[in-house]
């Protein structure tokens, strides 16, 4: 009788090949991650993978900031976007030495000031090496040791290259890049258009239309990230085009939740309860449709993400008000 490999034993034995193939640093790094939420957990195991030495903080630890920074080579920051300024200015007031790496891992947009958080950190920090950190990452995969791919990018090219060998490894391919604005732009903005694929997807609207609307989203991004300083180039790789169909289809994706719930006909409030976590896409939409109003650039479907957000359309006249717009040529 012969005996059968099973779909899952497949994968375990494609997983333990990959995690074994190498950890690729050699040289060890002190580093203190900011914010023990399922992203911040996520890349601590990939730093410990390596035998880097973590020290994972949050405001809940009775540990303090200043405890946590001492002595460290790299700061990860994996907080919520509404959260980066208060950290940032705390550190800040403790002070920090130059040689110390920077990483911002949250995407998000800046409600007072718009900026990006990698501009939140130079501001604070204009003499630390400041890198991005931005893929098609689902933490839980992540967390599941699922093989997965990042972009690290930064203007101090020996930085990004510490923080590429930091984290790489057999399940975790890193590439680099020097264009921190348009890696950070890439994985923010598509978590407005992750809302609008949750509404066509929670309509049941078929792969015609999906296909349909990342196709123009895309478009989309690039005409405001490009404005805001990004390289086109990017957007079409991990952090952008690469990021925006992992979280576009994808129930791990809370910004997909929040538009398949509200297609679903729940609340706004009620969806953002039932998440685990904050879906960064609510605030990016009104940020970002301050900035598009401001530097009058048209963004369709994220103009419709935001009016159905802030309860003035439904779902359904969503897709009208899209699919209803004057004919033109595609480029």
């Amino acid at each position: 009788m012969t005996n059968k490999i099973s779909q899952a034993d497949k994968r375990r034995e494609v997983i333990t090949t990959l995690e074994s193939a190498y950890p690729i640093s050699t040289e060890k790094a002190t580093l203190a991650i900011l914010g023990r939420g399922a992203w911040g957990s996520a890349l601590a195991k990939l730093a410990i993978h390596n035998q880097h030495e973590i020290y994972l903080w949050s405001r809940s630890l009775n540990v303090s900031l200043e405890q946590v920074l001492k002595d460290v080579d790299i700061i990860v920051s994996a907080i919520s976007m509404k959260g980066v300024n208060e950290i940032a200015e705390k550190i800040k007031k403790i002070g920090l030495p130059k040689k110390v790496i920077i990483i911002t891992a949250t995407k998000g947009l800046d409600p007072e000031t718009t900026r990006t958080p990698s501009q939140i950190w130079e501001a604070n920090f204009p003499h630390n090496p400041v890198v991005v950190l931005s893929g098609p990452n689902l933490s839980k995969e992540i967390n599941d040791k699922l093989p997965a791919a990042t972009v690290v990018a930064s203007k101090n090219k020996g930085a990004a290259t510490t923080v590429q060998n930091i984290f790489a490894s057999g399940l975790f391919r890193v590439y680099s890049s020097s264009d921190p604005i348009g890696t950070e732009l890439g994985g923010t903005l598509k978590n407005v258009i992750a809302i609008a694929s949750g509404v066509c997807d929670g309509l049941e609207l078929g792969t015609n239309a999906k296909s349909a609307l990342l196709t123009r989203a895309l478009t989309e991004i690039i005409r405001i990230g490009t404005h805001l300083g990004g390289k086109t180039e990017t957007f079409f790789g991990l952090s952008g085009l690469g990021d925006m169909l992992a979280t576009c289809g994808s129930y791990l994706s809370r910004n997909y939740r929040v538009g398949y719930g509200l297609a679903q006909g729940k609340s706004l409030e009620e969806i953002l309860e039932e998440l685990p976590g904050t879906a960064e896409g609510v605030n990016t939409t009104n940020v970002l449709i301050d900035i598009a109003n401001r530097e009058e650039i048209t963004l369709p479907i994220s103009s419709q993400v935001f009016l159905l957000l802030n309860g003035k359309i439904t779902p359904e006249e969503a897709v009208e008000a899209l699919m209803g717009r004057d004919l033109k040529p595609e480029f």
